[in-house]
């Protein structure tokens, strides 16, 4: 896609407490709807963003071992909440608290795709965040096949919740 940079700025942007950044994807992940709070905080334009992946503001420092667990619970047709922190268009992040959603069609079995309503993230939970993506990141990169880190890292992020005694949204929501 043109224009995104790949160089990343270190700049975190932010947004109100009262906005919310809505998307919505097909069923492969491909955006279909963006309201104007993803459009301005992610540096884009409608027509850019339309039927791009979602993984496009995909930032580096995320692991990917969330994502695998984020797109494994919305596929059983679960709803998820997760902290995620995203790239904009010129490479800077912001980060949100993500409350991802199966969209049905009007039998309410059939997946028809995915809707993401995302909130500021509250900061101190940011604070226990960073730390355990930091940990899990180090362990995807310690391997040299991608797919096999993101796998290490998820059974290491599925260790810590059993030891917690929690599943990952009630772990995100005890922060």
């Amino acid at each position: 896609m043109g224009g995104l940079s790949e160089a990343l700025t270190g700049v975190e942007r932010t947004f109100k407490e009262d906005e919310i950044i809505v998307s919505k994807t097909d069923m492969k992940g491909r955006i279909v709807y963006t309201n104007q709070a993803f459009l301005t905080v992610a540096d884009y334009t409608e027509k850019e963003m339309l039927g791009q992946p979602h993984s496009v503001i995909r930032h580096p420092d995320m692991p990917r071992c969330v994502f695998k667990l984020l797109w494994d619970t919305i596929s059983q047709g679960k709803e998820i909440f997760a902290y995620v922190m995203n790239r904009t268009k010129h490479g800077d992040h912001y980060w949100v608290l993500a409350h991802v959603t199966p969209t049905f069609e009007e039998d309410g079995k059939t997946l028809r795709g995915y809707h993401s309503s995302r909130r500021v993230p509250d900061r101190d939970a940011l604070e226990k965040i960073k730390p355990l993506y930091a940990e899990l990141l180090r362990e995807e990169q310690r391997h040299p096949n991608k797919k096999d880190g993101m796998n290490a890292a998820y059974q290491l992020l599925i260790g810590k919740l059993a030891d917690a005694g929690m599943e990952y949204d009630e772990f995100i929501l005890s922060l």
